[in-house]
């Protein structure tokens, strides 16, 4: 049986790639830092990082298939390293590569791209998960403080994202397309509120700060100003794509997208008061 080699494989996306994977009855190898630390029912893991291309030889024996991963905000993957990946794969006999947008254009996509690999880009969305930054002022005030109210958002369940990425890495068929990919609705962050209050059965109020407000809290957070500007133009001037819903996860998958009420529903305890 052929190998899909996941990078990234303790993250958001990763971990649900791996477990749909596993659950397909498909052999997987997870690519991590720490194999000590990572926790990934049924799949061999394997000490890596893409930022030395030397350390994913030994990981690529018998691999067909690879999902790789883009950074947000500053790549630390130049092109020469994404060229010498590139290099790794095809030395290797991978067949095909899915590339996890994390936002924007980067050396590691472009070099995939201009391969002879079997690619496909996914490029999703707003993660649900990210509402998980509320629960501490929910679960402590039934308060959820953020700017850009009346953004739009089809954001999108992240077992939905490793689903699609899964599927594609198991059966192809998706080669050369870049795939974004959504929930099935549009929501505003009054709607997300709203959810999370009906589902933990509690009245959850919203708080809506100014632009500059909500710079100072990602600020505060700890984000550095390049990354306060991205979410500032992401949430103040979202792109189309944003807030737009696709059929990607139904047409790859074969069943429906995950709602918000389902993921809150799943997440309820992380936003309930403990007593």
């Amino acid at each position: 049986m052929t190998t899909t080699l996941v990078t990234g494989a303790t993250g958001n996306v990763g971990r649900h790639t791996v477990a749909a994977l596993v659950q397909g009855g498909h052999e997987v190898r997870a690519l991590t830092r720490d194999p000590a630390k990572a926790e990934l029912p049924g799949a061999e893991l394997v000490k890596g990082d893409l930022t030395e291309p030397g350390s994913l030889t030994a990981s690529l024996d018998g691999v067909e298939a690879v999902q790789l991963i883009t950074f947000a905000g500053e790549d630390p993957l130049d092109e020469r390293t994404s060229a010498a990946i590139v290099a790794r794969l095809r030395d290797a006999g991978v067949r095909r590569v899915t590339v996890l947008n994390g936002g924007g254009d980067s050396p590691l996509q472009t070099a995939v791209q201009h391969s002879d690999l079997e690619w496909t880009v996914l490029v999703p969305v707003e993660f649900m998960s990210g509402a998980l930054d509320w629960a501490g002022s929910i679960r402590d005030e039934g308060v959820v403080r953020t700017g850009f109210v009346g953004r739009r958002s089809a954001m999108v369940h992240d077992a939905d994202i490793g689903a699609v990425g899964a599927a594609v890495l198991a059966g192809g068929g998706h080669g050369g397309r870049e795939l974004p990919i959504t929930g099935p609705e549009v929501l505003t962050p009054p709607d997300m509120v709203r959810i999370i209050g009906e589902t933990i059965g509690r009245e959850v109020r919203l708080i809506a700060l100014t632009e500059e407000q909500a710079r100072d809290q990602w600020r505060a957070e700890g984000f550095p100003d390049e990354v306060v500007e991205f979410f500032v133009w992401a949430h103040g001037s979202t792109p189309e794509i944003g807030y737009t819903v696709t059929p990607a996860v139904e047409e790859v998958t074969g069943r429906p997208a995950r709602t918000f009420a389902q993921w809150a529903r799943e997440n309820a305890d992380r936003f309930r008061t403990v007593r």
